[in-house]
C-alpha cells in the first residue's frame, strides 16, 4: 500500500491562555486553519500535529480534497509532517 507524506507550515508563538492567564505556546497551521496550544513549544507542535493528522484523515474519509501541502523550502523555519496510509486527492494551489 502506498503512503503519502505531507508537509504543512506551522507557526508557533508565545501566548496566554484565556481565563487563566497562564503562559503557553500556540501553534497554528494557516493552510488548514487549525490551531492548538501546549505548555511548551514541543507540546504545542505535538498537539497541532495530532490535529492536522485528524483533520486530513477526516477529509480523506469524507472523499474531500486535501489542501495542497506547503513548499517548506521557501522561507519557513519549521513545519509538521504527517503520514497517511494512502494517497489522498490533493487540491490544486
Amino acid at each position: 500500500m502506498e503512503k503519502s507524506v505531507l508537509n504543512y507550515r506551522v507557526i508557533v508563538e508565545p501566548d496566554t491562555r484565556v481565563g487563566t492567564n497562564e503562559k503557553c505556546f500556540t501553534a497554528y497551521c494557516p493552510t488548514l486553519g487549525i490551531a492548538d496550544d501546549g505548555d511548551t513549544i514541543d507540546e504545542a507542535l505535538e498537539s497541532i500535529k495530532e490535529g492536522i493528522q485528524c483533520y486530513v484523515e477526516a477529509l480523506v474519509e469524507d472523499g474531500k480534497d486535501v489542501p495542497s501541502p506547503d513548499n517548506l523550502n521557501e522561507g519557513v523555519v519549521s513545519g509538521v509532517t504527517i503520514a497517511l496510509p494512502s494517497k489522498p486527492h490533493i487540491s490544486p494551489l
